[in-house]
């Protein structure tokens, strides 16, 4: 029976084309701005390399001090903080602390260029899965005994060594020599905990005054042993807030944050402001999906209005078929995969519409290492939406079609 309905729905399609080039320009237009912005959300919070072990990966990205609620600071986190109440956390296999990447300047033959720095300590690649191009990471070792030794990216090495070999050589970064122990593959600016073009280890900055400044500009990384310990991470850490003890309590008084994913971040930033460690993820999830269903709610109204004017159209069909027993459900079935048939049509001209699209993203440089790419996430999210359309845009044109009655339709009239 799916073989017949398939080849009656291609015979409709064929039949008008006008509808039916304007019903699949409408699905593959809304698929392709789906698909793009889903690609972009992708890129910024899903698992891809170095960040791959998302489920067992928490961050503290920012905290609030307060004092007595007329005074407060919203940013990263001062490195005391850390260090003393989250790095000794005991329900984590691995903490790491790391610095916000910050623009420094480097010299290559007398021209200046900017670059991303960044400084960590050991734990961080073994938190991370980079993959090096040449050499390795530096070692906990390195960050305790403050050797300059670097990390690259693939970017930097090529500025400075132009497709030589990198590791072993020095480059002078902020006003410092680092000696190069390996280099990765450039990572995109959005990937907030491993973005960078260089990476060097902590104890190497210029003063030690980041150890005992009230605020900071420091973030942790917390990995959890299996996916399962992620509450009590998040529990062990908000019993520690509350013994917290400020170098100057003159300053800042209570200090609120969340061990947490950046997607919950960002939503606690948005909804909560930052005020409590609630968790507002579903808030932000629910305003992505209301965005996206309002987003297609005009194409699949109009949709609906060729399809309604497309199934009027054979009433006298419809007739003859309810004349020789064709029940309701019959017919209701028949317009509805010929009504998917066409959105998964409209689906694949939009999937490849928006693969040209996201190459032209990444080609352009508009996002600086940004390498977009399809892969099953993304390809679900469009097929999910493709599905949507079908059933949405035809279950209420098959129900109005059921309505009719035979001797009304073989009368060629109308609901």
């Amino acid at each position: 029976m799916l073989k017949n309905y398939l080849k009656i729905a291609i015979k409709v399609l064929l039949r008008r084309k006008f509808f039916t080039f304007i019903s699949l320009f409408g699905v593959s237009f809304t698929l392709v701005v789906l698909m793009v912005a889903s690609a972009l959300l992708d890129h910024a919070f899903g698992p891809l390399p170095p960040e791959v072990r998302t489920d067992r990966t928490l961050g503290i990205y920012t905290v609030r001090m307060e004092l007595t609620n007329s005074f407060e600071r919203t940013g990263a986190a001062p490195y005391w903080f850390l260090d003393r109440y989250v790095r000794t956390l005991a329900t984590p296999a691995r903490v790491s602390l790391y610095s916000t990447q910050r623009s420094v300047a480097a010299y290559v033959a007398d021209e200046k260029h900017s670059l991303f720095l960044k400084r960590t300590d050991g734990e961080f690649w073994n938190i991370l899965d980079f993959e090096f191009l040449e050499g390795g990471p530096f070692t906990a070792a390195d960050e305790r005994e403050a050797n300059f030794v670097a990390v690259i990216n693939r970017a930097t090495a090529e500025l400075f060594f132009k497709g030589q070999p990198a590791v072993g050589k020095t480059i002078a970064v902020d006003g410092q020599r680092f000696r190069v122990v390996g280099v990765v593959p450039n990572i995109p600016i959005f990937r907030v905990t491993s973005f960078a073009d260089v990476w060097v280890p902590l104890s190497t900055a210029k003063s030690n005054g980041y150890l005992r400044d009230a605020t900071g500009d420091f973030l942790a990384l917390l990995l959890a042993r299996t996916p399962g310990d992620l509450p009590k991470i998040k529990e062990e850490l908000q019993t520690a807030l509350a013994r917290v003890e400020f170098p100057n309590a003159r300053e800042y008084s209570r200090i609120i944050t969340a061990a947490e994913t950046l997607f919950e971040s960002v939503a606690r930033g948005m909804f909560g402001r930052d005020r409590d460690a609630r968790n507002y993820a579903g808030y932000l999830l629910g305003l992505l999906l209301a965005l996206a269903v309002l987003f297609m709610l005009l194409p699949a109204i109009n949709l609906i209005n060729l399809n309604v004017s497309r199934i009027l159209e054979r009433a006298s069909e419809i007739g003859v078929r309810k004349a020789f027993g064709a029940s309701s459900w019959t017919l209701v079935g028949q317009f509805v995969v010929e009504n998917v048939l066409l959105t998964l049509i409209g689906g694949a001209f939009g999937f490849v519409a928006a693969l040209f699209l996201l190459n032209a993203l990444t080609d352009s440089g508009l996002i600086q290492y940004a390498h977009f790419q399809m892969n099953y996430r993304i390809f679900l999210y469009g097929l999910t939406a493709a599905l949507f359309f079908g059933l949405f845009s035809g279950v209420y044109p098959a129900w109005k079609m059921s309505r009719l009655h035979p001797v009304d339709a073989l009368r060629g009239q109308s609901l």
